[in-house]
């Protein structure tokens, strides 16, 4: 009977474990195609007696939802380092896509978003394709032969076990950091070579080995701040670039005051709805309220509060996201606390993966980081709604731990450019919002435009509201140099969560309930029809 009580003990321990995990999996569906489109490594190998310059394609397809195109994938050699002339060489993937068209316009280069993601998951619309080759060239650093993963990092994001905000969790990931670009530098990566500036000469090696003269720029969010980059020493290579989610020297630093302004923002906003009023009328309040003063547990689940707030600041770059995340909060300033428990378990699950970070601290780094800044003191922010915690977790070690080379300063400085540009903002964009861009971008083009819009957020958004309007904007800026906007209609922001975090965690433990509740049921059945079998049979012997 001891061993049948132990086996069930046992057994519910394993559920439970099984219940945790099936508490992460719908939060995980909910935000994957925001979040892991950001990262995806392909690892290459350098070919045999390469020399920097070279480029092997070979004949590939691509498919979109209508249509067939011919395309070219392989791989282009670079210098490590062009600064050092005994660099060694690496690779990154090239893959090119043929338009149909027989008058080919200028092909459209794209550069994705980061630091710390990958250049080569963005799959073209036909829309794109109908006059312009589309290209893509692999970041160095994510990309290709040379990874700059920090498996070292990616464990120590995860903190002491007590609060990832804390003075002993900060000490973790910077003794982290150190580690990994020790180890780096044993392995002879030269980490001088990954800045901003070799990516955008690895995009001038492409352009000419493929027989271009002029190319387009479709740049998101980090790319963006590489289409700046190369608008200086390249100008004359560029046709028009479109930037998206415009990020300005310095920005790669989310601030606690720019990310309270987006809450009280979206607060207004809130206000106006009479369903979401009902339940708070002031949410930037409530959030502070519940970011202050955050349960440590929700029954038998931990609540992490710098997590759920890392969390938190992650799915404010959707719009959709970003709805849950004030509905969880909500829901706990009245006492529900099941939502915040789901998302600090879902950092587990996701932040130490999400970046290949020694590319971020490279690239980031180089280009933005302040030697004289106290980035750990001023990105808690406890009086801040949230703080800024995605870049706590980053920056704070970084600026202690990490070796780094400053870009050349003119680099790293808005200049005047000619260069016929189109800047597209949202106006709930937490992660660039469209306020920098217009203060400090717009002022030196020269041929410059912007189009805010209008409740939406960071990149995502732009490609899943209305991605027929954005389309348009873009093909005929590529086309024409002008600023067509008008399919864009205007759609508020939707405070309505059908199925929220407070009701996935419910149900996800209702779930697993049942199942432990299955489980002993039937572990009792067969006990009491064990014991009745020897009762029997001790009758028998009597």
């Amino acid at each position: 009977m001891k061993e049948t009580i132990n086996s069930t003990v046992a057994t519910i321990g394993k559920e439970v474990n099984k219940m945790k995990i099936l508490l992460i999996i719908l939060l995980v569906l909910a935000i994957t195609a925001m979040f892991f489109a950001f990262k995806s490594k392909q690892k290459i190998a350098l070919p045999p007696n390469a020399r920097a310059g070279d480029l092997t394609l070979e004949p590939c397809d691509y498919k979109t939802k209508t249509a067939m195109y011919k395309a070219e994938c392989g791989t282009l050699v670079v210098p490590e380092n062009r600064l050092s002339p005994t660099s060694r060489l690496i690779a990154v993937p090239v893959k090119r896509i043929h338009t149909q068209s027989a008058s080919p316009l200028a092909p459209i280069f794209y550069l994705g978003g980061g630091p710390g993601m990958s250049n080569m998951g963005f799959n073209p619309a036909d829309e794109l394709l109908a006059k312009h080759d589309v290209v893509l060239v692999g970041y160095r650093g994510v990309d290709g032969s040379s990874v700059l993963d920090c498996p070292e990092f990616s464990k120590a994001t995860l903190g002491d076990g007590r609060g990832v905000f804390s003075d002993e969790s900060l000490a973790i990931m910077t003794k982290a950091v150190k580690a990994c670009s020790a180890r780096m530098n044993a392995e002879g990566v030269d980490l001088s070579g990954y800045t901003i500036q070799q990516v955008v000469e690895d995009m001038e090696a492409a352009r000419v080995v493929l027989g271009y003269e002029k190319i387009n720029l479709l740049s998101e969010s980090y790319g963006t701040r590489v289409a700046q980059v190369h608008a200086y020493p390249h100008p004359v290579s560029l046709n028009r670039s479109v930037m998206i989610g415009v990020n300005p020297p310095g920005r790669f630093v989310w601030e606690p005051a720019m990310v309270d302004a987006q809450i009280e923002y979206c607060s207004q906003l809130w206000a106006k709805d009479e369903t979401a009023r009902a339940r708070t009328a002031n949410l930037a309040e409530t959030m502070q309220n519940v970011s202050r003063d955050m349960p440590k547990r929700w029954l038998f689940f931990p609540i992490d509060a710098g997590k759920v707030k890392t969390m938190a600041f992650v799915m404010f770059f959707n719009r959709n996201t970003s709805a849950m995340v004030f509905d969880a909060y909500v829901a706990a300033e009245h006492g529900d606390a099941s939502g915040l428990a789901l998302m600090s378990m879902a950092y587990d699950f996701i932040v130490p993966k999400s970046f290949v970070w020694g590319d971020f601290f490279t690239k980031g780094g180089s280009a933005d980081l302040d030697p004289n800044r106290d980035y750990a003191a001023t990105l808690r922010a406890p009086d801040s709604i949230i703080g800024s915690p995605v870049a706590f977790v980053i920056w704070a070690p970084l600026s202690q731990a990490w070796p780094q080379d400053k870009m050349p300063s003119e680099l790293s400085e808005v200049h005047p450019t000619n260069v016929e540009t189109l800047l597209v903002s949202g106006s709930i964009d937490f992660s660039t919002p469209a306020e920098y861009a217009t203060k400090e971008l717009l002022p030196s083009l020269k041929n410059g435009k912007q189009v805010i819009l209008s409740e939406m957020g960071h990149v995502s958004d732009m490609w899943s509201v209305q991605p027929e309007a954005t389309l348009r904007l873009i093909t005929i800026f590529y086309d024409t140099g002008k600023a067509d906007d008008s399919l864009y209609k205007y759609e508020p922001m939707d405070f309505h969560v059908s199925l929220g975090f407070p009701s996935l965690a419910k149900i996800m433990l209702g779930t697993g309930a049942l199942i432990v509740i299955a489980v002993v049921t039937a572990l009792w059945s067969v006990a009491r029809r064990m014991r009745a079998r020897k009762s029997n049979e001790a009758t028998r012997q009597t």
